[in-house]
């Protein structure tokens, strides 16, 4: 009687399916082109769509005619569409997709942009800034998920934080203060987090929907019994100033959107430097690696599986902290009911979507940001779109990249998964 291989036993067992992932991202690409050829193309005006290297419609500009562009653009969409349903190796399937989105977007931006402008420079710029609470919100999600506790509660982090804020701000008039006690209130729904989870083994979904709510209907209380009826006494915190390095600033492109900006930009680029290289390269990273992948090896080699844990969602609050500071001490000026807007969830997004890494996490946050400052200028230069649409790019941007881009992704394997010592 023969044997079989294993191979043999495989290719029996678990047959390749032809529609796997490769060809449906690539059917999806064909689809999109065709939009974008089909609808894009004609809609474009034949005028030239000006993307300028200023802030102002001055300056150098890449211009194309915006017809030409967006059906140039969806062919090429098609194109690597088709590449992907004939098959490519493995590696090359991500620069491809990539590429096909671009392409994309670049098809529709000729139409919104024919007979007017885009200025390169303020764009860079509005997508790294609203990207920034994304950022530091993902960070907060990667130290808790990465040690096995699922943050759902960012956006009530974020909330807490910009409330605090603009309230601790305007009474010390001090944006250093200001900061502090958005930390402060960062780090309140960090530690009800992870006293629930982690010492009382709540089920770590729904006590950060709860947190959220807290966080949603105590900062709404107090707004409307303090800030609103004194604003200058409660809300009205100072902004944090711009800091412009002479001669770095003045680099073409980048040196206004990363060498004339504020504090928090930096300190976000810096902390995804940092967590990155905590977890990867030092005792504490290898440690919050293995607590969040086996527990119980990690308690047996003499790894305190709950202090670790206690001591990252709490790190994770001073970030999240961070980020809600940057609506009340930088975009705004002042607090307003639930005015972060859901920014917790697409930073929850964002963290799967980055593969719970940092790096990962900054590319999706930057996605995420895009997509909104790109609603914003469509808005200002009055788009045929409908504003409730552009509203929504955030979200479809959101729902999009999570469903359709991530593809299989594995969590840290305890994540969610309370731990408790035998």
């Amino acid at each position: 009687m023969s044997t079989a291989t294993v191979e043999e036993l495989t290719e029996v067992t678990a047959p390749t399916r032809f529609w796997d992932r490769q060809r449906r991202l690539g059917a999806a690409l064909v689809l999109l082109g065709a939009v974008a050829t089909g609808l894009f193309g004609p809609l474009a005006h034949s005028e030239t769509a000006r993307f300028t290297l200023s802030e102002d419609a001055s300056g150098a500009a890449l211009s194309i005619n915006g017809q030409l562009g967006a059906i140039l653009f969806g062919v090429f969409t098609i194109g690597t569409g088709v590449a992907l349903l004939v098959g490519v190796a493995r590696r090359w399937q991500t620069m491809l997709l990539s590429l096909g989105i671009l392409a994309f977007v670049l098809s529709f931006l000729c139409w919104q942009v024919a007979g007017k402008f885009l200025p390169l420079v303020d764009t860079a710029d509005g997508t790294l800034e609203l990207a920034v609470p994304l950022i530091l919100g993902a960070l907060a999600g990667v130290l808790g998920e990465r040690s096995g506790v699922v943050n759902v509660a960012i956006e009530g982090q974020l909330l807490m934080g910009a409330f605090a804020g603009a309230l601790v701000g305007t009474m010390t008039a001090s944006v250093f203060a200001g900061l502090i006690s958005a930390v402060v209130g960062g780090v309140i729904i960090a530690a009800l987090l992870s006293v629930l989870a982690i010492r009382y083994l709540v089920d770590q979904v729904v006590v950060g929907i709860v947190l959220n709510l807290l966080a949603v209907g105590l900062t709404g209380f107090l707004y409307e019994r303090l800030m609103q009826p004194d604003a200058a006494s409660y809300n009205q915190p100072p902004r944090m100033p711009n800091i412009r390095i002479p001669g770095l600033a003045d680099i073409p492109v980048v040196g206004p959107v990363l060498f004339d900006t504020n504090a928090l930009v930096w300190l976000a680029l810096i902390l995804v430097v940092v967590v990155h290289f905590g977890l990867s390269r030092t005792r504490w990273g290898l440690r919050t690696r293995a607590v969040g992948e086996h527990p119980t090896a990690a308690d047996t080699v003499g790894i305190r599986v709950r202090g670790l844990r206690y001591l990252n969602v709490l790190l994770g609050g001073v970030i999240a902290g961070l980020g809600g500071a940057y609506f009340t001490l930088v975009a705004t000026g002042s607090f307003n009911k639930n005015m972060t807007a859901g920014a917790g969830f697409i930073a929850l997004a964002a963290l799967i979507f980055g593969r719970w890494t940092p790096f990962g996490a900054l590319g999706a946050a930057l996605f995420f940001g895009f997509a909104q400052k790109l609603a914003f200028y469509l808005s200002a230069v009055g788009s045929p779109v409908p504003n409730q649409f552009l509203n929504m790019l955030p979200y479809l941007a959101t729902i999009v990249a999570v469903a359709g881009l991530v593809g299989r992704v594995r969590a840290p394997a305890a994540d969610g998964q309370p731990y408790i010592k035998s």
